[in-house]
């Protein structure tokens, strides 16, 4: 939803001129340009500029008041929900796999289920005066030179709650502390190349993408037949070598329609489930035959006629919508020594989601950060801004805000069932046989509490 008139309109312009033309409006000029306007209708107008800020300084005392108390309560939330956030100790943990392992996505699946949590914003005092938030996670993958690992960053609270939920569903792997391996370089786009970007869905939020029901592993089987669509994404990152580092990471909280920012016809937050029936309702309207009464000529719609496919769509959706589901901003990070950067590994990270994706229904594709440079020789000051973006991209990736000031994300996220997630983040089985996955090697445990000391 636009705040300013015509927003949506001036965005859609601009977005062409960049994608046929080449050429990037900036924020300065247009603002340099507005002045201009105004001076120059000032020296042309001079009588009407003038009743139009006499009328506008006339009008002042209904619209001020309503701008300074709207722009004060809009700091006052940001201050305390940026006080409540850093009160709250993060932690980063990395989940190492079990050197056996025969569980599909459905275990993890049951994982996400269990962080599907909502507390701190049940009451408007915990939500505007104290500045409470729900919690929300990072799932993340990362090859580090060439070694991949799989980490969850929480608040420090809620680690056991993690630690139990892993274990009850892989026994035998390891949850460990570790220290955030994002700062163990400096990043900086002085000291290295950096390429960064976001992923969006290519429809609508609730058709689901291509999940491990429908490559089979919702159920076991034989290793040798197992196709595990993550296998893809491990070989590609153990293809690093030394010098370079490419970061994924899935920030997910509870979905609860913050995205979509409207009322539904209860008066209710409106979230993916009344969007979801918004498209069903679509789809069977575009299944109705039109045909003339004989007796009014008048067009009037027939019996539902749907084909296979929009059976078959409508049935995905509810399916998708039958599940918990999370808010998700997904990002990537691509650093490498400067003798040591491939443009090979951004194409490859682009195409990351490619086997999560299916024609007709939904995807995943990069969007934002480097990905708006189209790199045309006339871009003045394209690489000064392409600086500032390498540093604002591995920022808001250290910092994990997603939601919150002042990298928020949410009118931007995508809205993910647990089982899409499970998906793209789960625990590959022995089937993914890659050497840079690192396993635990042996069952580990602690002595048993009733030993005599």
């Amino acid at each position: 939803m636009s705040l300013l008139p015509f927003l949506e309109i001036i965005e859609g312009h601009t977005k062409k001129a960049k994608d046929k033309l080449g050429v990037r409006t900036m924020p300065h000029p247009i603002l340099f340009l507005g002045l201009a306007i105004l001076m120059m209708s000032f020296v042309f107008m001079p009588s009407q500029v003038s009743l139009a800020l006499s009328l506008a300084l006339f009008l002042a005392p209904l619209w001020l008041p309503a701008l300074l108390v709207g722009g004060a309560w809009t700091l006052w939330v940001v201050l305390k929900r940026s006080e409540f956030i850093a009160k709250q100790k993060t932690i980063l943990l990395e989940i190492k796999p079990p050197r056996n392992i025969t569980k599909t996505p459905l275990a993890m699946e049951a994982v996400l289920s269990g962080l599907h949590l909502g507390p701190g914003e049940n009451t408007w005092y915990k939500k505007y005066i104290l500045g409470a938030v729900r919690p929300w996670w990072s799932l993340e993958i990362a090859s580090l030179e060439g070694k991949v690992h799989f980490y969850i960053w929480t608040r420090a609270n809620f680690r056991r709650l993690i630690e139990t939920q892993v274990y009850a569903q892989y026994p035998g792997a390891q949850v460990v502390e570790v220290p955030d391996y994002t700062r163990t370089i400096t990043a900086k786009p002085e000291e290295w190349q950096v390429w960064g970007c976001d992923f969006k869905h290519t429809a609508d939020d609730p058709l689901p993408i291509k999940t491990y029901v429908e490559y089979g592993l919702d159920k076991v089987q034989k290793e040798p037949e197992q196709t595990d669509p993550l296998a893809n994404l491990i070989e590609f990152m153990g293809s690093l070598g030394k010098g370079e580092y490419v970061w994924l990471q899935f920030g997910i909280r509870v979905h609860k329609g913050e995205k979509y920012d409207k009322l539904n016809a209860e008066g209710k937050a409106y979230t993916w489930k009344d969007h979801a029936q918004e498209l069903i309702t679509k789809i069977r309207d575009a299944t109705r035959d039109v045909y003339i009464d004989p007796v009014t000529k008048e067009e009037r719609p027939g019996f539902p006629n749907a084909t296979k496919g929009q059976m078959e769509k409508i049935a995905a959706i509810e399916r998708n919508i039958s599940k918990f589901g999370f808010d998700v901003v997904a990002r990537s990070i691509y650093i490498a020594e400067p003798e040591r950067f491939d443009a090979i590994i951004i194409t490859g990270i682009t195409g990351i989601f490619k086997q999560f994706s299916s024609e007709g229904w939904n995807g995943v594709a990069p969007t934002g950060w480097l990905t708006t440079f189209d790199d045309y020789p006339w871009e003045f000051g394209a690489n000064k801004l392409k600086d500032k973006y390498r540093r604002w991209v591995v920022e808001a990736y250290r910092r994990r805000q997603f939601f919150h000031e002042p990298f928020d994300y949410t009118s931007t996220s995508m809205v993910m069932s647990t089982e899409e997630l499970a998906t793209i983040y789960h625990i590959p089985s022995r089937a993914v046989e890659s050497p840079s996955l690192a396993r635990v090697q042996s069952a580990t445990g602690e002595a048993p509490s009733n030993l005599p000391v």
